[in-house]
């Protein structure tokens, strides 16, 4: 694996090359979250109508084999990659189930960490986290860590950040020790507190780690409080290896982690929405384009950046989810028919649904990446912000 930064903007944004499994992809970039190694809604023979390289970057969790297929087996056929029948992808593995995963704060325990799986909870030890990766062969993987909400004490804070700390060499050695291959990126935990963050920065950093993973985030903390505890992070971190965060998901969240200089993001955003019925439909250009405030009320009260297909105003609506959008679903139907699919149960809904949301999500850190090239990135986030904040303000007169 290979990283390098291209460009900053001002304010801490940078945007860069990540080099890994024979794909270049540009940061920063979103890890398309996965179930056993496919996203939830989208097929294989579908993953190609997606933009490419942005969509070959998959995560997933190693703990959904927990059960199943045995990890001899999938050894056997080369890994995931092949099993799966992604040869071109890059896999990012987490040990936490993004989607269906609560830390278990009181059964975490110093021999290992508590996960919830399909299967049940599940305690899982470096010395097994390690062999299921040996035996996946993913191109990046996350070490264990012991995350904490923001509520937690300063004790049970600290024991967290030396459990992920213990966890990260054991993870270390355990990998030298079995030939494990892939990027190691070390956990960086410390829930709300400055200093813990700092200093489990700096210790990570000190290891021989490809990359950094920053855990812990979207457990309580305040969106006012959250620009300290990154730049306490980041500012800690060298600049030659890639930052990846969980628990950022988002517009808003991933503008303020971009700001901070963090490269790749893990998100369930695209996931919530596709299974609540809602289409993205953001920046603002359209909502602006469409003018008066009682048709923005009819798109069903929303927060500016997405309509909810589901809602009865689209039954009739033979028009594309976005005008202009170059995805599958948006060339091929219309909100009338997605609206249709969703009345009678059908999965095809989330199908077109995810494949427009991937799409689009997948342009708006496009756009991100075009405003930190051009030096106007925080002109972008204020923009954005500002859009919102004025679309909430005409809702609200509204009601």
């Amino acid at each position: 694996m290979r990283f390098s930064v291209k460009g900053w903007s001002k304010g801490g944004a940078r945007a860069g090359v990540l080099q890994v499994g024979g794909c270049s992809l540009e940061t920063p970039a979103l890890l398309l979250t996965t179930r056993k190694g496919l996203p939830a809604f989208i097929s294989p023979d579908l993953l190609p109508s997606l933009p490419t390289p942005d969509s070959r970057l998959l995560q997933f969790s190693p703990l959904h084999f927990v059960e199943g297929i045995s990890l001899k087996a999938i050894s056997e056929m080369g890994g995931l990659h092949q099993m799966v029948g992604l040869k071109e992808h890059v896999f990012a593995a987490n040990p936490a189930d993004s989607i269906i995963s609560i830390p278990d704060f009181q059964s975490t325990n110093k021999i290992g960490a508590s996960f919830e799986t399909p299967s049940g909870r599940f305690l899982i030890k470096p010395g097994q986290y390690v062999e299921m990766i040996s035996s996946m062969k993913p191109n990046l993987w996350v070490t264990l860590a012991d995350e904490v909400p923001a509520w937690v004490s300063e004790k049970r804070n600290r024991a967290s950040v030396e459990r992920t700390m213990r966890w990260l060499d054991d993870c270390l050695a355990l990998a030298k020790a079995n030939n494990t291959g892939g990027a190691v990126f070390g956990s960086i935990v410390g829930g709300s507190k400055v200093n813990e963050r700092k200093y489990c920065a700096q210790e990570v950093s000190r290891r021989n780690v490809s990359g950094f993973h920053i855990s812990g985030f979207g457990l309580g903390e305040s969106m006012d409080e959250r620009p300290a505890l990154l730049s306490a992070v980041t500012e800690c971190l060298p600049d030659d290896k890639p930052r990846q965060i969980s628990g950022l998901g988002l517009p808003e969240e991933v503008l303020q982690g971009v700001a901070a200089g963090i490269d790749l993001f893990n998100s369930t955003y695209i996931y919530h929405l596709t299974v609540g019925g809602f289409a993205l439909t953001f920046p603002s250009e359209e909502i602006k384009r469409r003018g008066s405030i009682d048709q923005l009320s009819d798109t069903v009260r929303d927060d500016g950046t997405k309509i909810n297909l589901k809602a009865t105003i689209y039954r009739k609506d033979t028009s594309r989810i976005l005008e202009g959008c170059k995805c599958y679903t948006c060339q091929n139907h219309t909100k009338a028919y997605i609206n249709h699919l969703f009345n009678v149960h059908e999965m095809l809904a989330q199908i077109l649904l995810e494949i427009h949301n991937t799409h689009h999500y997948l342009g708006f850190f496009r756009k991100i990446r075009n405003a930190i090239k051009e030096g106007t990135f925080e002109e972008f986030r204020q923009n954005f912000v500002e859009s919102r904040r004025e679309h909430n303000a005409a809702l609200a007169l509204c009601a």
